[in-house]
C-alpha cells in the first residue's frame, strides 16, 4: 500500500489557506459521497413507496412549532397549491436522483449542490438551536459540499470517465469548461 501527503492551497478573497492531505483521504472522500447517496436514495424512495408524500403538514406546522426565523416563509409556500404541487414531486425524486447520482458518482457536484440546498431548506425548516447553531442537518449541508469540493466522482464513479469523454479529439471537459461544474 503506498501512501503520501498531497499539498493543497487556496485563496479566496485575498486569503490563503494551505495544507496537506493524506492520500488515504480518498477513501473518507468516497465513503462521505457513498454514504449521502444511500441516506438521500433511502429517504427519497420511502417517501415513493410510503404511500402519497405530501409537505404540506410539515411546511405548514414544524417551523412555527420550533420557533424558525423563516417561519412565515415556510406557511406560506404550504398555502400555495402551485408550489406544493411542485414540492411533492421535487422532494421524493431529487432525493432518489441526489441519491443516485452520488452513489454512482455521476454528475456529482451537481447532485452534491442540491443535497446541499435540501439540507439549507431543512436546517431552517428543523430549526432547533437549544443545543447551538450546528446540528444534522448543518453537518451534512457541510458533506454535500465537501464532495462537491473534492470532486469525489472522480474516485470509482462515472464522472472520471465522463470528463475523459472524447469529444472532436478533446476530452469533454478540455472542450466545455463548464461541464466541470457539474462533473467531479
Amino acid at each position: 500500500m503506498s501512501s503520501r501527503e498531497v499539498s493543497l492551497e487556496s485563496t479566496i478573497g485575498g486569503i490563503s489557506v494551505e495544507g496537506q492531505l493524506h492520500t488515504l483521504s480518498v477513501w473518507f472522500i468516497l465513503a462521505l459521497r457513498l454514504m449521502m447517496g444511500l441516506a438521500f436514495l433511502q429517504a427519497g424512495t420511502g417517501k415513493l413507496l410510503g404511500g402519497e408524500f405530501s409537505a404540506a403538514g410539515y411546511l405548514a406546522n414544524a417551523p412555527a412549532a420550533n420557533g424558525s426565523p423563516f417561519a412565515d416563509l415556510f406557511v406560506a409556500m404550504s398555502q400555495t397549491g402551485l408550489f406544493m404541487d411542485f414540492v411533492n414531486v421535487a422532494v421524493p425524486w431529487g432525493q432518489v436522483l441526489i441519491g443516485l447520482g452520488l452513489l454512482v458518482g455521476c454528475l456529482t457536484r451537481l447532485a452534491a449542490f442540491w443535497g446541499a440546498f435540501m439540507m439549507v431548506l431543512f436546517y431552517f425548516g428543523n430549526w432547533d438551536v437549544a443545543h447551538g447553531y450546528i446540528n444534522g442537518d448543518f453537518a451534512y449541508m457541510l458533506v454535500f459540499l465537501s464532495v462537491a469540493a473534492f470532486g469525489a466522482g472522480r474516485i470509482l464513479g462515472l464522472d472520471a470517465y465522463i470528463e475523459r469523454y472524447d469529444v472532436g479529439g478533446k476530452p469533454l471537459v478540455e472542450r466545455y469548461s463548464w461541464m466541470r461544474y457539474f462533473l467531479g
